[in-house]
């Protein structure tokens, strides 16, 4: 068995933290056009149908390019992908807001803004999925990758989404402003990276095939690797209990816990806090008992949590609950995503991490209908409980699988299997 790694063995490098800076300032300015799109929309028309389309736009690429993005990312140089789609990114947000500024929106503008920044969202993370394994080494991917997400998190959730909405109060077209301004030099920071991002070694040809052999590819590979077909499939059922959850939330907090507008914010920065924390221990525990059994843990520990929150009728327990839902919620992913990073060769990385987004966005999606369904039917409790049960029951199902997997520190695509518990 490979030695196990060491947890903060090694320094992450300044080319890491490049990126990391770039990736949060990118993230600033997407949390403040999170916040200021939907409130642009609300601002145009009060038919829920026409804002929620506004929200769909934006999750479609995720289903419609999504292969296609990793595909890109698995023929280009990864650096010079994002470095291009910022750049085209701060361009359609500058000229966002001018069109904000100088007259009046509508449903159809903000429907192919939403959708395009969609699209640009997905290229992105097809191309920044192959970024980190090309910075630091297998035994460093974990923290790499919980650095990263903490620091989407601080500036996504807690600095972007409400000074976007302040902004917007101030001038609707502010928020839009401030996001193209985080695009450029987030661009910039990417354009000054050193080194070589190709997905294959210098002077290795790329066989010659298609668009539709290569996307076909990355599904064939990640289908045919049992682990991460376990994998994938178990983190479609967390997303899809999640995002069945988050949906009903607000009604949740207003009927069931009586929280008025400021409350439900409060359970929002709970959820959210508790993934930072998440993202604080998973490097830490992941060394310890494993990714395997970290993975395990998580899934567990969310039913615990989901449940809790289901059955309890005070707003400030619920919070802890949520909170709770939120650590699990990031140690699953951020292991999920180091995971899949040491065990994906780097010329398929993009497609098949696209591949198993994909999804995640199908089985959220189908979160969101069932969730509101639940809620109609059973009463607003019932996601919760139910949504714990189907974790609980995912977590039994996955553990033989994914119990044993501890990726190896000498060497990429490789994993162990222990004795599952």
């Amino acid at each position: 068995m490979p030695a196990r790694p060491k947890y903060g063995a090694a320094p992450l490098g300044s080319r890491f933290w490049l990126v990391w800076t770039s990736v949060t300032v990118s993230s600033l300015g997407d949390g403040m056009r999170f916040a200021a799109l939907p409130l642009l929309a609300a601002q145009v028309t009060s038919d829920p149908r026409q804002v929620s389309l506004v929200s769909l736009a934006e999750q479609l690429p995720w289903l419609l390019v999504g292969l296609l993005s990793g595909t890109l990312a698995d023929r280009l140089d990864r650096r010079k992908v994002l470095w291009v789609t910022d750049s085209a990114r701060a361009v359609l947000a500058v000229s966002f807001t001018l069109a904000v500024a100088t007259g009046p929106s509508s449903i159809a503008l903000l429907t192919v803004v939403g959708f395009l920044f969609g699209c640009g969202q997905v290229v992105y993370n097809g191309a920044w999925a192959g970024i980190v394994p090309a910075l630091v080494g297998p035994g460093e991917r974990t923290r790499a990758n919980a650095r990263l997400q903490a620091g989407s998190l601080v500036t996504d959730s807690f600095l972007g989404t409400p000074v976007g909405a302040v902004l917007f109060t101030w001038a609707a077209a502010a928020p839009f402003g401030v996001n193209a301004v985080s695009f450029a030099v987030a661009a910039v920071l990417v354009a000054v990276l050193p080194g070589d991002f190709a997905p294959r070694a210098a002077g290795t040809p790329r066989p010659a095939a298609s668009f539709r052999h290569d996307m076909a590819e990355g599904l064939r590979w990640l289908w045919r690797h049992p682990f991460l077909r376990a994998l994938c499939l178990a983190s479609a059922v967390s997303g899809l209990v999640t995002v069945g959850l988050t949906s009903v939330l607000v009604l949740y907090a207003r009927e069931v816990l009586g929280l008025g507008s400021v409350g439900y914010g409060l359970l929002v920065a709970a959820f959210a806090t508790g993934g930072l924390a998440g993202t604080a221990i998973t490097p830490w525990l992941s060394a310890r008992i494993g990714p395997g059994r970290t993975l395990c843990l998580a899934m567990a520990g969310s039913a615990v949590a989901a449940a809790g929150a289901g059955v309890v009728s005070s707003g400030a327990v619920s919070g802890c609950f949520i909170a709770g839902y939120g650590v699990m919620s990031l140690t699953w992913n951020v292991t999920a995503v180091s995971l899949r990073q040491d065990m994906v060769p780097s010329h398929l990385l993009g497609r098949v991490s696209m591949a198993y987004q994909m999804a995640n966005a199908a089985a959220g999606a189908l979160g969101a209908v069932t969730g509101g369904l639940l809620a109609h039917l059973l009463g607003l409790r019932s996601p919760f409980l139910i949504g714990a049960a189907v974790l609980l029951l995912g977590a039994l199902v996955s553990v033989r699988r994914l119990a044993g997997a501890w990726p190896a520190v000498d060497g990429p695509h490789q994993v162990t299997a222990e004795a599952t518990l």
